[in-house]
């Protein structure tokens, strides 16, 4: 597995596991209904954001990232992103593969920590995946998110902090 930078040409690939994911509603606080161009416009942020694909090696894209400063201004020293599998590619490392690059690209970005705003709880493989990698839930929002099956759930904010550069 390869992680890229991804182009304009990736998003053909994307868009059909970004739309299967989103219109499930069981993940991502993402309207269900997105079309297209809407969906397009929200994952493929611009510089100074930062999206990657992650493809195999026929360049068949299995996943992709993107991240950027979670706020501006003063809390512009924090990165977010986020994360989608294609679900025929998921349990293979992929999503852990995507995260250790985004806390890689954070860091050299000169980023302190990496924030994410909305996990669902009920995303227990997500949950597990970044707690792994050093996250840490630091408050739930009870019955945050409200999942199409299982009703009102937690929704975690989760961070990691990054380790402090020269610069800091």
């Amino acid at each position: 597995m390869q992680i890229r930078e991804a182009t304009d040409a990736d998003w053909a690939s994307i868009w059909p596991f970004f739309h299967e994911i989103t219109a499930a509603g069981e993940t991502f606080a993402y309207p269900t209904d997105l079309d297209e161009p809407t969906g397009r416009a929200m994952w493929m942020v611009r510089p100074p954001g930062h999206v990657v694909v992650a493809v195999n090696r026929s360049g068949l894209v299995l996943g992709t990232a993107n991240m950027y400063a979670n706020k501006m201004g003063p809390g512009s020293h924090i990165a977010s992103g986020s994360f989608m599998v294609d679900p025929k590619h998921q349990g293979r490392g992929v999503g852990g593969a995507l995260c250790r690059y985004l806390l890689g690209w954070s860091r050299e970005q000169g980023f302190r920590g990496v924030q994410f705003n909305a996990v669902a709880a009920s995303n227990t493989h997500a949950v597990h995946l970044y707690e792994s990698l050093g996250f840490e839930v630091m408050t739930t929002i009870p019955e945050g998110f409200h999942h199409p099956t299982l009703g009102y759930v937690g929704l975690h904010i989760m961070y990691v902090k990054l380790e402090a550069s020269e610069e800091s």
